[in-house]
Parts: structure tokens; C-alpha cells; sequence
């Protein structure tokens, strides 16, 4: 009786991983090759659903969307966290308050902080329009031209999420040791030599860590496009996720969003491997 004691503390999770993590795997792996829209039964398709994939343009300009937000995104995170983090890191006034206010946007919804920017952003009625008016500049279409939209959404991503990362980078930051700096010093090091050949190798795991977290959170882009311009103007602005929600729950194409979903993952681990081998190297 006292060998199946193991066996009965670890059941639960056993059970809650077999079902809510093993089933809905296998069964969403069943299905890119059915074709369901929930009432009807599901009918075998076979590789059909892979090949309307590979033929659907309006999936792949989401892919590029989606992929043209990290590239945007990620560089602007970085550089806005790892600069911060370099403030914070120092002997500064008020250093509790100005950790606390950077972090605080991470706590708050996202559907919050959506539409406060959607205020902020709006063409007629939008704060920084009427900023620019007040001034005898012209209004902006931040969210209603197809050029910028991306990068309106970009920077309100980078305001709602750059106070994690700061906390992460302030962690490693605080983690190199300060003799390093010291005889750096008594060599003549300049600042940016010390940041470039002392801090930046010296917090290489965190900078991916970052890297890998910013890029998982930019390929689940959703709430913000959703909201703020749904997917608009001319699909400008339509993510991967937000394509696959559509296919699934607007128009209950259940295998097929199955079949871009799994078609998607497989996107995510490929870049996030090439990142891990690009950073390392690179650094």
C-alpha cells in the first residue's frame, strides 16, 4: 500500500495534464485533418485543410503582420528596457516609485490599456490629434492608415509590456560583479566599452530570455488589433492569432483554424530556435 502513495500524490496533476493538456494536443492534431464546424459531425478530408493553407494569401499576409509587429516590436522592447533597467540600476531619487510606475501598465488589462490608447490614438476625437491641432499641425491617421497602423500598435505594446522586462533586465544587471567594473575603470574604460564588453556578455542569458519572451508575446498579437482597428485597414493590421480566432469562432471553421494553429506553432519553435543560435553566437 505504501508504494502506491507516489502514485496517488502525483494523480492529479497526471490527470489534469492527460486532460487539459495531452487531449486537446492529440485531438487538435486529429482534426487539422477533418473538416468541423462544431453541430455537424466531422468529416475526414485528409491533407486538405493543409493544402487550402498553403493557398490561403489572407493566412499569409497575417504571417507577415504579425512577423513585420516583431521586428518592430522586438528591437524597440529591447532597447526601452535594457535603457530603463540601465536608469533604475543607478543611485537615483525615488528608485521604488519609478520601478513600481514602470510595471504597473504590465498589471493592468490589456483590454484596458487598449482602449485607453484607442483614446489617445482616435483620429478626431484622439488626444495626440488634438494636441497636433491645437498646435496648427495636421491630423494623424495613426490607426486608419495602412502604413502606420502597425506601428501605432507596436509602441502601445511596448508601453503596456516594457515594465516585465525592465524587472528582468534590472535582474541581471545587478547580477555582474562590480570588481568587473572597477578594473575596468583603472584601465580607462569608457562607459560604452564597460556596457559593451562587460555588461552586455555578462547578462547574455537574460537578453534571450527577453528575446524569447517578446517574440512568444508578439506571435500571440490579439487583443490589441482586435480592438483598436479589427484587423483594419485593409487587413493591415490582422495577426495569426486573430486570422485563427476568426476561422474558428466567426466562421466555425474548427479543422481548418486546428490546421493553422498547428501550422503556427511550428513557426513559433522555428524562429525561436534560429533566435537562440543567432543570440548565443552573437554574443
Amino acid at each position: 500500500m505504501k508504494k502506491l502513495i507516489p502514485y496517488w500524490l502525483v494523480s492529479p496533476y497526471i490527470l489534469y495534464f492527460c486532460v487539459f493538456v495531452s487531449f486537446p494536443v492529440v485531438f487538435s492534431v486529429v482534426l487539422t485533418f477533418h473538416s468541423w464546424n462544431i453541430i455537424s459531425p466531422m468529416k475526414f478530408v485528409g491533407v486538405d485543410n493543409y493544402v487550402r493553407l498553403f493557398n490561403d494569401r489572407l493566412f499569409w499576409q497575417a504571417i507577415y503582420n504579425t512577423l513585420r509587429f516583431l521586428v518592430i516590436h522586438i528591437p524597440l522592447q529591447l532597447v526601452v528596457a535594457l535603457t530603463l533597467a540601465e536608469f533604475l540600476n543607478q543611485k537615483i531619487r525615488g528608485q521604488a516609485f519609478f520601478r513600481g510606475a514602470f510595471f504597473l501598465p504590465v498589471i493592468v488589462s490589456g483590454v484596458v490599456v487598449t482602449i485607453l490608447w484607442q483614446q489617445l490614438l482616435g483620429f478626431n476625437a484622439g488626444i495626440l490629434n488634438r494636441a497636433l491641432s491645437a498646435l496648427s499641425f495636421p491630423k494623424v491617421a495613426w490607426l486608419e492608415e495602412p502604413a502606420i497602423a502597425m506601428y501605432a500598435i507596436a509602441l502601445m505594446a511596448t508601453w503596456k509590456n516594457v515594465g516585465l522586462y525592465v524587472i528582468l533586465f534590472l535582474v541581471g544587471l545587478q547580477t555582474v560583479p562590480v570588481q568587473y567594473y572597477e578594473a575596468a575603470d583603472m584601465e580607462g574604460a569608457t562607459h560604452w566599452q564597460k556596457f559593451r564588453y562587460i555588461t552586455l556578455p555578462m547578462i547574455n542569458p537574460t537578453i534571450f530570455m527577453v528575446v524569447v519572451l517578446s517574440t512568444i508575446g508578439g506571435f500571440s498579437l490579439f487583443i490589441e488589433p482586435y480592438i483598436m482597428t479589427e484587423g483594419g485597414p485593409l487587413n493591415s493590421t490582422l495577426s495569426a492569432v486573430m486570422y485563427i480566432y476568426k476561422q474558428a469562432f466567426q466562421y466555425y471553421h474548427m479543422g481548418y483554424s486546428a490546421t493553422l494553429g498547428f501550422f503556427f506553432a511550428l513557426i513559433i519553435l522555428g524562429v525561436v530556435a534560429i533566435q537562440k543560435r543567432y543570440v548565443e553566437r552573437e554574443m
